[in-house]
């Protein structure tokens, strides 16, 4: 089936020139051109469409108050806004309806690159038990402010790692737990680090969106009470594996991008098991009494029972974000990374190794690990001797 996209702007020639711009894929899309947020509202109460891209600025309904309405009347609805730069404050204003943000005038590869992905969400979505499962949570988390921000000056002609860093100070929390995590044993620094400005200039742009990203979902998770203990256990095991993730990485000297995105698959990987916990904690309690009764693991006794897993419904949120497809693809195979084609170490195997030595080293035995792992995922790239290479690193100081 074809991905059905809607496009809203009050502007005839920028309409005109999408539709010449992006003619050659109509073998793969269904595209509806309109000129209002009214006249968009009137489309999408005669059909469904899997994306809308709106303008910003436009007069009456301008792209904010749209998507808000997209929102409420169609949640399932992938919702992007073309903005310019200028727009900044306009921006803000729509942050939690919507799930991009597209600079304008957009970069015509840029554009096809997004809404394919957006396509392959749908996709992703045929199973009509993961599409069930999504479709009974309220609302997916959105995307935080301050991580629109900090996007926003990236794509600025020049970027200003001080300035980044005066954002993050503004949250007071997340400036404490950033420098925590910087004067970590992990780091390794022969000096401490006391200003949010520096600490970005040494962790990176990408790992300090990750940290946003995260700090943003688990401060956020107060839908429903969750089980004594649930939130601090889940964000520890998220750290710990980020980071032994980013070392296994840095050991295996890969790449920076690859590095963080590691550590942010690492940050991520458990976000579904959050929704589901906070949102449908009644199929969270089935699928455990499943899984304790079977001797299975809870993410296999989710597919047994839901039809999908936390790692699913994890891998679709992150991807409506429109993080890195290097980090999806790790979050969503993150238990069974021998189903993804490949025989060079990504980040989706540093994860699933980091995964299954932090999940062993809190059972306190080794051969747990042994048993998480993917054999064939491992005899594959000829991991068995870097196993033991890295299971060291398990041990190295990270507090």
């Amino acid at each position: 089936m074809k991905t059905r996209i809607l496009f809203v702007d009050d502007e005839p020639l920028v309409l005109q020139g999408l539709q010449r711009m992006l003619h050659g894929e109509r073998k793969h899309w269904e595209m509806d051109f309109v000129g209002s947020g009214p006249e968009a509202l009137r489309q999408l109460e005669t059909r469904a469409f899997d994306v809308v891209v709106s303008d910003m600025r436009m007069p009456g309904m301008d792209g904010a108050q749209l998507l808000n309405e997209v929102m409420r009347r169609h949640p399932h609805t992938v919702r992007f806004i073309l903005s310019g730069h200028a727009d900044r404050s306009m921006v803000m204003r729509c942050v939690g309806s919507t799930h991009q943000f597209l600079s304008k005038p957009c970069d015509v590869d840029g554009l096809r690159s997004t809404l394919a992905r957006a396509g392959a969400l749908k996709e992703s979505l045929v199973d009509e038990d993961l599409r069930r499962l999504v479709g009974r949570i309220r609302e997916l988390p959105s995307l935080p402010r301050l991580y629109h921000e900090i996007q926003a000056r990236l794509v600025e002609p020049d970027v200003d790692l001080a300035g980044i860093g005066a954002l993050v100070a503004q949250d007071v929390g997340m400036t404490a737990d950033i420098l925590k995590l910087v004067n970590s044993g992990f780091f390794g620094l022969g000096r401490g680090i006391t200003n949010a400005a520096e600490a970005v200039g040494y962790l990176g742009v990408e790992t300090i969106k990750t940290l946003v990203l995260t700090m943003h979902v688990f401060s956020n998770a107060t839908e429903a009470p969750l089980p004594e203990g649930f939130l601090e256990s889940l964000r520890r095991h998220s750290v710990d594996v980020a980071l032994l993730a980013r070392a296994i990485a840095e050991s295996e000297s890969l790449d920076r991008p690859q590095c963080d995105s590691a550590f942010a698959a690492g940050m991520l990987h458990d976000i579904g098991r959050l929704i589901l916990r906070e949102h449908l904690p009644e199929a969270c309690d089935e699928a455990e009494r499943f899984a304790a009764a079977r001797a299975l693991p809870v993410w296999l006794a989710e597919v047994a029972v839901h039809g999908a897993s936390y790692a699913d419904l994890g891998a679709y949120l992150l991807g409506l974000w429109g993080l890195p497809h290097p980090v999806v693809e790790a979050i969503k195979f993150q238990h069974r990374p021998s189903l993804v084609s490949g025989s060079v170490l990504c980040p989706l195997g540093v994860l699933h190794v980091a995964d299954a030595f932090v999940t062993a080293e809190r059972w306190g035995t080794e051969p747990e690990a042994e048993a998480i792992l993917d054999t064939e995922f491992v005899e594959r790239l000829g991991l068995t001797e870097r196993l033991r290479v890295w299971r060291t690193l398990v041990r190295s100081p990270r507090n």
